[in-house]
């Protein structure tokens, strides 16, 4: 965990030991969070490995920006995260409150969006927590049919990876993230998984 905050360190870094079972993550994506009571979630979709310098990291963040299929992936993305938020928000306080920024991390940038809205009254942060599971960016739209359809291709069931890691304290906040660049430790073994988001235009190359 120690090394992990040195080579690739994330807004979300966790370590947990429960019983025979040890997370260990660098995380950079938020799964729901809920603060004085505005739910947040806030897409990653969109990638590119870091520049040599600061001037291939600039064309880099402009490719990416650029790209018409990386362009319309995070939009339907941002679509769902704004229909994850609703389904628990005050009507008409769901807004964007950044669009289409370049986050910067380590070894990668990712284009990001940030979802925001006022829970309604009722509403808890394991409603909005409900609402959002499995986050969009891990699943696909239509959420429903893209997880029946990762159901029936994936070989392997994920475990906790691309669930939620986080924290909801005693004044009904939360935070939690996705559980992504995250190794699972049992038994003395350590598992890594990982994935992309695929759709119509990918180029597998690319995606690898």
């Amino acid at each position: 965990y120690r090394t992990l905050r040195v080579v690739n360190p994330s807004p979300f870094m966790f370590f947990l030991r429960t019983g025979d079972v040890t997370l260990v993550g660098s995380s950079p994506e938020i799964m729901c969070r809920v603060v004085d009571g505005e739910v947040t979630v806030r897409p990653l979709a969109g990638t590119r490995r870091r520049g040599r310098n600061e001037a291939e990291d600039r064309r880099l963040a402009d490719e990416l920006l650029a790209d018409p299929k990386e362009r319309a992936e995070h939009v339907m993305l941002v679509d769902l995260g704004r229909n994850d938020v609703g389904r628990v928000a005050q009507y008409g306080t769901v807004e964007l409150s950044d669009v289409m920024v370049i986050e910067r991390y380590s070894h990668v940038m990712h284009i990001t969006s940030n979802v925001v809205g006022k829970l309604r009254d009722g509403a808890n942060a394991f409603d909005a927590l409900r609402a959002c599971l499995p986050a969009g960016t891990v699943s696909g739209a239509p959420k429903v049919r893209a997880m029946e359809i990762i159901d029936e291709l994936e070989p392997h069931r994920r475990g906790p990876y691309a669930g939620a890691v986080g924290y909801i304290d005693y004044a009904g906040n939360m935070d939690t993230c996705i559980a992504l660049r995250t190794m699972v430790v049992k038994d003395g073994k350590v598992y890594v998984q990982a994935g992309a988001g695929i759709v119509a235009d990918s180029d597998p190359t690319s995606e690898y």
